[in-house]
């Protein structure tokens, strides 16, 4: 739960983030600053017919928490100047990196680097698209797995200096049926490491308890339901998963 003066003292509107889908700004709380996403301000989806996007985001903060890994920044839900919603904590990203990046074909570098797939870009130029090989965002995309994260687009990680990886934008997560859709496909069928499978017992393990009890004022009972299952086949398998069904194994756009 956030700091008591941030759920309750006044939420100031300072600007409109343009490029997101659903109604977006960027905010503060006194001298904090917070996105903010109204639920009046969202879209609704045929395919997410249950709840609302901020609720999900809360939720996949909530289930980051019980993983350890610091992948989410802190969200919750309070009241603004345009209703209910969402807010998170803002985080201001290093521009001299990028963890999801397009090269031209046959530019892959040598170390450090994933290959996802190869592509023409809209000037019908081969392109690859790869993610950079680093613990932060493998701990990502097993965070992804587990959520079911069905809109992992390469904006929505976000490169600290430090080496530190965030990811935001969750609204579209804890489907029942499998969504997954992402950038970050470059571990498809490696074993997970002994760090990852702890933190998807730590997950699993607070399903049963306080995690539980959080997620089920944000999600059904047979999302969480699911949310479980996903935790066991993943432990079970041990690997990263291959693309399945007939959804696009990735969001459109990538970026």
């Amino acid at each position: 739960m956030p700091d008591a003066d941030l759920a309750e003292d006044e939420l100031e509107i300072t600007g409109r983030i343009t490029t997101a889908s659903n109604a977006t700004f960027l905010a503060r709380i006194g001298n904090v600053v917070v996105v903010y996403k109204p639920v009046a301000g969202e879209r609704p989806l045929w395919d997410f017919p249950d709840g609302d996007l901020a609720s999900r985001e809360v939720a996949a903060c909530l289930v980051s928490e019980a993983f350890g890994w610091n992948i989410v920044p802190r969200t919750w839900l309070r009241e603004g100047p345009l209703g209910a919603g969402m807010v998170q904590l803002w985080r201001d990203i290093d521009p001299e990196q990028d963890a999801v990046d397009l090269v031209p074909a046959g530019a892959v570098p040598a170390e450090g680097w994933r290959h996802v797939f190869n592509g023409l870009d809209n000037q019908d130029r081969s392109v690859t698209l790869i993610h950079e090989d680093s613990p932060a965002l493998r701990r990502m995309a097993v965070f992804d797995i587990v959520v079911n994260n069905a809109d992992r687009k390469g904006a929505h990680v976000l490169a600290m200096a430090d080496g530190h990886r965030h990811g935001v934008d969750h609204g579209l997560t804890f489907h029942v049926e499998h969504k997954l859709r992402t950038v970050l496909w470059g571990w498809l069928g490696d074993e997970l490491t002994a760090d990852e499978l702890e933190g998807i017992d730590r997950v699993r393990a607070q399903l049963d308890g306080d995690l539980g009890a959080s997620l089920a004022e944000l999600l059904t009972s047979r999302e969480i339901t699911a949310l479980a299952d996903r935790c066991d086949r993943l432990r079970q398998n041990g690997r990263f998963p291959a693309p399945r069904g007939h959804m696009p194994a990735v969001p459109w756009p990538l970026f």
